[in-house]
């Protein structure tokens, strides 16, 4: 089963879950805001990805941290996992989860190859 991780008024999230029905291609969404992030979910991402991968530092949430805690993300991926776990708008949206593996983002030209390893 496909798992999509994001939140639903994410413009990106919206348009990677219209391209998947439109595909006719079968998943389940998770929405950070009302179902969170565990600590441990989010470590897996980082060990398969790397953090760069999945922190968003382009955003507002990003730029609402304190330094020490930007740091912290910086450091240590079991810090990050923790600070993604409490503040799940960080992570790079969205999050596909799928027997192939894990992608982060549906940037317009890559939303074909993301959709061809779905299938």
């Amino acid at each position: 089963m496909i798992t999509v991780y994001g939140i639903k008024n994410c413009d990106t999230v919206q348009r990677a879950l219209a391209r998947l029905k439109d595909e006719g291609i079968d998943f389940r969404f998770h929405d950070f805001k009302a179902d969170g992030l565990s600590s441990e979910h989010a470590a897996q991402w980082i060990a398969e990805l790397g953090v760069d991968a999945v922190v968003n530092r382009k955003g507002t949430t990003w730029r609402k941290l304190d330094a020490q805690t930007q740091a912290k993300v910086a450091k240590s991926e079991g810090e990050a996992a923790k600070v993604l776990a409490s503040h799940p708008s960080l992570v790079k949206r969205p999050v596909i989860e799928s027997s192939q593996g894990v992608t982060v983002g549906f940037a317009k030209g890559d939303e074909d190859t993301v959709l061809s390893r779905l299938r």
